[in-house]
């Protein structure tokens, strides 16, 4: 009976000719010069070892490494991937299923009558009302000659594979996000201090001229522009501190906690967390085999293409093979009697022919979503290419940056010393004091905004490098999704 089946199929097949100006299905390719070493790689202090897995253990800061233990562990975005990758994989069972004969099980008592009219069309009354039992036992399976199933199953093993790199995109932005915070409260808590600190010296000149007022040396319009000067710097804290407190409010959520339940030690850091060695980098091929979501835009690919085979099936005729058992009598005893078993076997052979206007349209929109899935790939590819090339850029142009202010920081803080004694010699007036001070003041802030956006920079390295989600296991247990 099967060899017949495959006949009539076939058979059918070649009536149709359905096939014809079905394309290639796409695949994900990298350009070969997307895997060497990356443009700014020698522009820096790297290294082409691979970046650890967790990257953020570099900056030796307990306090770092607790706070990314807990966002792994509570943060809500990474919740909502796991629950996204647990209803995938159920909708993989469901396909799967098919793989399998379906089969199902009915049984029926009742009490009546039949019509008589029908039954016994002669009789010259009613039939008399009794009672009817029945049990049946009725299996399918689907012979998946051209791939259907097949390939239903594929594209939800694709989706799964997708879903699970798109836990490991959050697990990376998570971890990123995490360390910035924490960084950006440490920046303000720093910046703030610059400023206590720039306030304390200009308050100490402010004193200084008002004395010097009382005993005739200086003029009023001295100690006026000495208080403009103070007030000017200490201006610039408010903002500071609401910085602070914003990315406090942020690292808050992403550990998954109220803004009331914010971290005590974190909002105590004062240091800058920077990295001083060469940083791990790696090359373009470790970072391809590495971004997570790269990986999510092939299996997406991936499961595009299967969808494509799917309504390529679509176009042919589907063929299921059914049976059934059953048994019917008046009595429940007789249900087991062989008069009472009746069964049926046969295929089921279902086309669509000759309309296939459905099918092909179907066909085309699976293989023009495969077309947008490869150009989605080609996309991240650069996109992933670009973000690591403009961190690499970003992070070794500050750091010569700060080189530079440093240096024009100590020139500042000389320069104050000078003009200072100078001025108590009576040598400078008090505005080239003045002048001193707001220069050391404004060399200092922005010392200080450089090693804020020299930690950032570092941090959008390890993003864009996208480590981070290697060891689910190690980093908590919502990331497993098991």
């Amino acid at each position: 009976m099967r060899r017949t089946l495959i006949t009539l199929a076939l058979g059918a097949l070649s009536l149709a000719g359905c096939a014809d100006g079905i394309g290639p299905v796409p695949e994900a390719t990298v350009p070969a010069s997307a895997e060497g070493q990356f443009v700014g790689g020698g522009d820096g202090p790297y290294q082409l070892a691979e970046p650890p897995p967790f990257w953020w253990r570099l900056y030796e800061d307990p306090v770092l490494d607790n706070l990314v233990t807990q966002a792994f562990a509570a943060n809500t975005d990474l919740r909502i991937a796991a629950a996204n990758l647990r209803q995938v994989r159920s909708a993989l069972g469901v396909a799967e299923s098919e793989l399998w004969p379906s089969t199902s099980v009915s049984g029926n008592a009742g009490y009546g009558r039949q019509s008589a009219t029908v039954v016994a069309p002669d009789s010259s009354g009613p039939l008399d009302a009794e009672q009817q039992y029945s049990v049946g036992f009725d299996i399918s399976y689907e012979l998946d000659l051209f791939g259907r199933v097949e390939n239903t199953v594929a594209a939800a093993e694709a989706d799964v594979a997708a879903a699970q790199a798109a836990l490991d995109v959050v697990r990376v932005s998570v971890a990123a996000e995490t360390a910035r915070a924490y960084a950006d409260i440490c920046a303000a808590n720093d910046q703030i201090r610059v400023a206590e600190r720039n306030v304390a010296l200009q308050q100490r000149t402010y004193d200084l001229t008002q004395a010097q007022l009382s005993e005739g040396v200086t003029t009023q319009l001295d100690v006026a522009r000495a208080a403009a000067a103070l007030e000017t710097t200490r201006a610039t804290i408010p903002p500071l501190e609401a910085a602070r407190q914003s990315a406090l409010f942020r690292l808050a959520t992403l550990t998954g906690r109220t803004p009331a339940e914010a971290s005590a030690e974190a909002k105590a850091c004062t240091t800058v967390p920077q990295i001083r060695s060469a940083l791990p980098i790696g090359d373009g091929a470790s970072l391809i085999a590495r971004r997570p979501d790269i990986r999510q835009a092939e299996r997406a690919l991936a499961a595009a293409a299967s969808r494509v085979g799917v309504a390529v099936a679509d176009l042919y005729p589907r063929i299921t093979l059914g049976g059934s058992l059953s048994t019917s009598a008046l009595r429940i005893g007789d249900l087991v009697d062989d008069r009472a078993l009746a069964f049926q076997v046969g295929p089921l052979i279902t086309w669509s022919f000759p309309n296939m206007a459905a099918a092909r349209a179907r066909l085309a929109g699976a293989e023009a979503g495969a077309e947008a899935a490869l150009a989605r790939f080609d996309q991240t590819v650069l996109v992933a290419l670009q973000e690591v090339e403009t961190a690499l850029a970003n992070y070794a142009s500050e750091l010569r940056r700060r080189q530079i202010l440093a240096a024009a920081r100590d020139q500042a803080a000389a320069a104050v010393d000078f003009a200072r004694t100078r001025f108590e010699a009576g040598a400078d007036s008090f505005l080239t004091v003045l002048d001193a001070d707001r220069s050391l003041a404004e060399a200092e802030a922005a010392l200080a905004q450089s090693d804020a956006l020299i930690s950032a920079y570092q941090i959008a390295l390890f993003k864009a490098l996208g480590g981070g989600w290697q060891d689910a296991a190690a980093v908590g247990p919502v990331a497993s999704a098991d």
